[in-house]
């Protein structure tokens, strides 16, 4: 059987993270790893990602939030893990 394990993923990103091109460094990667879902600027001045596709892309979105883009400085990256709704066609910037 080749079960390809399907994902979903909640990424809370606070830090210097609005005004640095977090988000755009995120949809880039996302669309690399074939994800779908979004990324978008919470009033408190956290990130807030939302993405599903293979589980092991997803850990390297994880991974890849954790560091950000060269301009910003990521202070905590909370991570929730949910089940598969397949509720995107695509990763978009919100």
């Amino acid at each position: 059987m080749n079960h390809i394990e399907q994902s979903s993923v909640k990424i809370t990103v606070s830090g210097r993270v609005q005004g640095v091109g977090f988000r755009y460094f995120i949809a880039r990667i996302a669309s690399e790893l074939r994800l779908k879902g979004f990324a978008r600027n919470l009033f408190n001045g956290d990130v807030e990602i939302s993405a599903e596709g293979r589980k092991e892309f997803l850990e390297e979105l994880v991974k890849k939030a954790k560091e950000g883009p060269s301009h910003s400085r990521v202070e905590t990256c909370k991570v929730q893990w949910l089940d598969f709704k397949n509720k995107y066609d695509k990763f978009e910037i919100l």
